[in-house]
């Protein structure tokens, strides 16, 4: 089968590998499509602070049933969506249901190979059928439900302003399930095309950076900042930067990482009472708020998936995805 293996950063390379054998109480599963996400093309430029080389990357995927266990929910052709975070089940954090921040994480595309190939065996617990749903959308859950967990994390509540800094896919995730909560939106970022998206898909108000960005920002909320913040820029200088836009009482939400330390004035933060989070990954409850919404036509899917290309094609398409003049939101690559 097509393999396709980052094997250093800058380094994309086709292999025919063999096609995994189905292991017990696993799924054996044809991938059908792949979402190329901010965890990939920080694999493919080396800024990725939880990964060893060579690794096949790809976490985002949709795919069809080949081959599943004799009495499992699945049988051959069902259409899934994969959630790839593998859990153990069995830790501090799996035992309270955080299964999002399991100690024994296995993230495919990261901690172990990923979903640039043709097909994946994986345990049948990680697997859902995607149902009501086409295979392009089961492979934008995954971002969509980092930011649905993101925001039930944040608790954003109706009318409270909210700002999210950052208007990749991640921070466009964020801002779509913050302004179905009703809170009142606005995303921060420096690229115009970027803003100009939200503005004319998602219905939020934006913000340019730029000399005068704290001052329409004061201007937006009548000079309180804002209830809750989320940082989706994966940038040290903003989320140290993103402490002084939120409001007394606020709570400001780490969505993105960096691999970097991060510092902030103590008094400006206990003056203000502030809430400080991180938000990792996903849990299957923010996967069904997702399908839930997309069921629903609340998602802009087919304008957030703009650009596409084969597995074939990615060793030599993927790296001008980096660039900014190119306009990617999401890309999905088809098996």
């Amino acid at each position: 089968m097509l393999t396709v293996v980052c094997e250093t950063p800058g380094t994309l390379r086709a292999l025919n590998s063999p096609t995994p054998e189905r292991g017990e109480g696993e799924v054996l599963l044809r991938v059908r499509r792949v979402g190329v996400c901010g965890t990939d093309l920080h694999i493919f430029t080396g800024n990725q602070p939880y990964l060893q080389y060579p690794r096949v990357m790809g976490h985002e995927l949709s795919g069809e049933v080949v081959e599943a266990p004799k009495g499992s929910r699945f049988v051959a052709g069902d259409p899934v969506f994969v959630m790839p975070y593998l859990s153990c089940g069995t830790c501090h954090a799996c035992r309270q249901g955080k299964t999002n921040c399991c100690s024994n994480i296995q993230v495919l595309g990261v901690h172990r190979d990923g979903a640039f190939t043709e097909y994946l065996s994986l345990p049948e617990q990680f697997l859902h059928k995607a149902e009501g749903i086409s295979l392009d959308q089961a492979a934008m859950l995954e971002f969509l439900a980092i930011g649905a967990h993101a925001v039930r994390r944040g608790q954003v509540e109706t009318d409270q302003h909210t700002l999210v800094v950052g208007a990749g896919p991640i921070g466009m995730a964020v801002a779509i399930f913050a302004k179905l909560r009703g809170g009142i939106v606005t995303v921060l970022d420096g690229r115009e095309d970027r803003l100009a998206f939200c503005r004319q898909h998602l219905g939020v108000e934006t913000v340019a950076l730029g000399p005068d960005d704290q001052a329409r920002l004061i201007d937006l909320t009548e000079g309180v900042f804002f209830d809750r913040v989320f940082d989706a820029t994966g940038n040290p200088k903003a989320m140290e930067r993103g402490f002084g836009f939120v409001a007394h009482g606020g709570t400001y939400v780490l969505v993105s990482i960096v691999n970097a330390t991060i510092g902030f004035s103590d008094p400006e933060f206990h003056k203000r009472e502030m809430t400080l989070m991180g938000s990792r990954n996903a849990t299957l409850a923010d996967f069904e708020t997702v399908l839930a919404a997309m069921r629903a036509g609340q998602i802009p899917d087919a304008a957030l998936a703009t650009h596409r290309m084969t597995l074939t094609e990615v060793p030599e398409r993927f790296p001008a995805l980096l660039d900014p003049a190119a306009g990617v939101v999401k890309a999905l690559v088809e098996c």
